[in-house]
Parts: C-alpha cells; structure tokens; sequence
C-alpha cells in the first residue's frame, strides 16, 4: 500500500512498477507448452497415420498397411498373388483369369462350402477337387455347370435348373428361344421366282389329292389348305429382330444380382443360361465379355448374359 505522505514510498513505487510490468509481460509472452502443443498432437498423429496407412481408392479413407480391405467401405485395398502363376489378383477373387485356375482352397467350388484344404472331396456335396469331367462334351471343370456345354454336373446344379424352370420368366425365355431357332432354320424368299414356284407348287398338290379322292369315288373333293410359313427375308429378319429385343428384356430380369458368394452367382447364371442362342456373360467386375461367367474371377459382383451378333466373337475375352 502506497503511503502519500511517505515521498520514499512514492519512489519505491515508480521503480517497481516499470519492471513488474515488463516481467508481466514478458510472462504472458512465454509459450505454454501444455496448451500450445496439446491440440497439435492428434493432428500429428493423423499425419502419421496417412504417411503410414493405406488410403482406399474407393472412399479415400485410411486403413492399416496390413490391411486387404477398407475398413470403411469394405472394398479391396489390397493385391493378392495367384498360387499357381503368380499374377496380381484381388484378395476376393476365387478365380484367377490368367492362367484360369481356381484358387480358393478353403472354399468348394461347386458347391460354396467350407473346406479345412486337405480333403479330396467335398464333404458337402462330394465333389472331387481335381476338377470334374463333363460327360456330354468331355471338358474338365472345376465348377458345377461345364463351362463349354453348359451340361449340370452335381446334383445340386441339377436341382438348381429344375427351381429355375419353375419361374415364369425362364419359361418364358425358352419359349422365345424355342422360336428364335426356328426362325434361324426358316428358309426366306428370295427372289419373286421363288414366290411363284411355290403357288405352283401348291396348285399341283391341290390337283394331285383331287385325282386321289376322284379314284376313290369321291365326287366333290375336299383339299385341306396348307398356309406357307415362307416370308422374305426382309420380313424374316424384322420378326427375328423383335424376339431378339424381348430376349433381351428376359435375360435382364434374371440378371445375376451382386451376393457374397462367388460360387452361388456362377452356378445361378450357369442354370439360367438357355441353349439355342449365342450369349456372352458381361461381368460387372470389369465389363469383360465372357464366354460364361466360369472364367470371370469376382462373379459375386453381378453380371448378365447378353447376345451375341454374328460378328462379335472378337470380343469375348478368352477364358478357356
């Protein structure tokens, strides 16, 4: 406390004052360690984290560098090395489309159940893992459905195709393919020759079975008409054209739906698949042309049969 009649107080005062001022200062003015790197830290670390971990291509998120999947999205981060050629694959593929060999050595590929890696056959569906040799056309598989015929090999591929058979939409399909083939072994007009060739042909037929019924006392002669199912090929081709477009529509709906087991979806596309048209499989994991989805590595992912045209071969990707 400041005495005012004390002059040596005073004095005092505007000594001390100056300095307690400048240590005040000077004190407010030094770091805080505490605070100042406190809320630095987790950005620090964060930092690191990056530098160390996997960012996923999908979402962008951080992932630990051992990591084979994204934590957040649950995509792939991570390649994998087929067994048998040593090609870069993705950690979820049980099928490698390099040297086409199956890879998963845990899972059955006929049937999806689980295996301990040691068995010769599948303990659920008793299936051989070397492989199985198609009866009908003699190819060596390792799926369930031969994929060069097509033909079912297990009974639950069998079984598959008959549930198959019960939907509408399959039978429909059939049917469109029944009469699809029938339009390609049609025989079309091609010139105006051969329009009045066969009128002939059938006025020779109408007097031919007159004679016939006339021999055997017949007076008045009934011929039944027999309609032409001939056309041109212009009107040949616009009919294939519009059960070629409600094909489509028909392999659209029993488009194969992205599942979790890679096995499932290969065997539902294989029963699916119809006889009698030229069909290609459009995988959704990389929009490769297929000739069926036995040689797609992820076909858990979906992907549907499309037609093919005449000259589209060159399109398909080899997966023989």
């Amino acid at each position: 406390m400041i005495d005012e009649n004390n002059p040596q107080s005073s004095i005092f005062e505007r000594t001390v004052r100056p300095q307690q001022t400048l240590n005040r200062t000077m004190h407010s003015q030094e770091p805080q360690q505490p605070q100042s790197y406190a809320p630095q830290q987790p950005m620090y670390q964060t930092q690191q984290r990056q530098a160390a971990g996997k960012a996923c291509p999908y979402c962008g998120a951080i992932n630990d560098p051992e990591a084979m999947f994204c934590a957040q999205c649950g995509q792939p981060i991570s390649k994998a090395t087929c067994p048998h050629c040593g090609a870069e694959i993705d950690p979820d593929a049980d099928f490698c489309e390099v040297c086409h060999h199956y890879i998963k050595k845990d899972v059955c590929s006929y049937c999806g159940a689980h295996l301990e890696g040691s068995e010769a056959y599948c303990p659920e569906c008793g299936s051989p893992r070397g492989g199985m040799v198609c009866p009908t056309c003699h190819t060596l598989n390792d799926f369930a459905f031969c994929k060069k015929c097509g033909t079912a090999l297990t009974k639950e591929a069998r079984q598959l195709v008959k549930q198959l058979q019960q939907n509408p939409d399959y039978q429909q399909l059939l049917q469109i393919v029944q009469d699809y083939s029938k339009l390609e072994n049609a025989l079309p007009y091609n010139s105006e020759r051969d329009i009045v060739k066969e009128q002939q042909n059938a006025k020779l037929r109408e007097r031919v079975l007159s004679l016939l019924q006339k021999d055997e006392g017949v007076e008045i002669p009934i011929i039944p008409k027999v309609e032409s199912k001939r056309m041109t090929r212009e009107e040949l081709e616009e009919i294939k054209a519009v059960k070629m477009k409600m094909l489509s529509t028909i392999l659209d709906k029993l488009a194969v739906p992205p599942t979790t087991s890679p096995v499932q979806a290969r065997n539902f596309a294989m029963a699916s698949k119809p006889v009698g048209v030229r069909l290609a499989w459009v995988c959704n994991f990389k929009h490769a042309m297929h000739s069926s989805p036995c040689g797609c590595a992820k076909p858990h992912l979906g992907g549907k049969w499309v037609i093919l045209g005449k000259n589209s071969t060159d399109e398909i990707k080899d997966d023989k």
